[in-house]
Parts: structure tokens; sequence; C-alpha cells
């Protein structure tokens, strides 16, 4: 419970964070084949705009936690996600986050556990994307993206950027 009240207390000095600050976050696996495709495409956003930090979190929710209660007005993040496409298919996808109903182990936390710890304890944007492709292969121990996914990174860049740039 004090783990608890000690984030709620962070997330009221989130609020006083500077305005205009978006987080792109590439999550992924680097070592699972297309899981690596948010930490690829992280690495290709180097040239952003002033206020817009790109970071790449891995697989641990943590680090994209600890973002959060630092504060920003929104945040991109940058994920492979499975959902029937063919592979390379990239999605932009607003999500609906619901409150979290207990707190996991948030060392082992995926996206979705970290969005709603994040809105559970008050620092979560109001701006939330999802730069998503549908991968390949994920279960294969390999660090290469496969042909249709490392395909796709062009064109999720060009997806992060047009959100960016329409949020500032």
């Amino acid at each position: 419970m004090a783990a608890l009240e000690a984030a709620q207390a962070a997330a009221g000095d989130a609020a006083e964070a500077p305005a205009g600050r978006l987080i792109v976050a590439g999550v992924g696996n680097l070592l699972r084949g297309d899981d690596g495709f948010g930490p690829a495409v992280a690495e290709l956003l180097g040239h952003l705009p002033a206020g817009v930090d790109v970071i790449e979190t891995g697989i641990g929710g943590i680090a994209l936690l600890q973002e959060l209660m630092a504060g920003c007005d929104g945040l991109v993040l940058i994920d492979a996600v499975d959902r029937g496409a063919a592979p390379g298919t990239v999605f932009v996808l607003e999500p609906e986050v619901p409150e979290a109903v207990h707190v996991p182990d948030i060392h082992l936390a995926n996206p979705d556990r970290v969005l709603t710890m994040a809105k559970t304890i008050g620092v979560l944007p109001e701006r939330v994307r999802i730069i998503g492709c549908q991968p390949q292969e994920v279960d294969e121990l390999c660090q290469d993206l496969s042909p249709p996914v490392q395909a796709a990174l062009a064109t999720a860049v060009t997806r992060v950027e047009e959100t960016v740039n329409a949020w500032l």
C-alpha cells in the first residue's frame, strides 16, 4: 500500500512537468525476432522535434512507468501487435485503457499492464497512440526482423512522425 501511495504522490508531482513533452517508446524483446519491432523503429527516430523524448524500454514495464511518472502530454508506444493481419501491416491504435484492478509485478509488465497502472496512479496522458506492426515470428530466438516487418519500419517511422507533428 505504501508503494501505491508513493506512486500517487509522484503522480501529483508529474502534473507540474513542463508542458509539451511527448514520449515515444519502443517496446519489445530484441532477442525474439519481430518482437524487436518497437526498438528497431525507435532507433530510426533521432530527428524528431525538441520536446519529444524517444526511449527504448525493452520488455520491462518499470522504465516506461517511470517516464510517465516524470510527466508528459502524450505517449506514442511502438510495439509488435498481433491483430491477425498480414505480417508487416502497420496499425495506429487509440487504446481504451481500463483502471488496474491490482498491482502486478511491474518488472514483467507488458504495455497493456503499464498503461492500466499509469492510469490508476494518475500519470497516463490523455493522448495515447500505439503504432503497432503485425509480427510474422516472435517465438524463435533470433535478433533479426522478418522481411515483411523489416519492410514496415519506414511506414512506422512515418506514422510516428505524423502523430507527433499532429500533437505539437
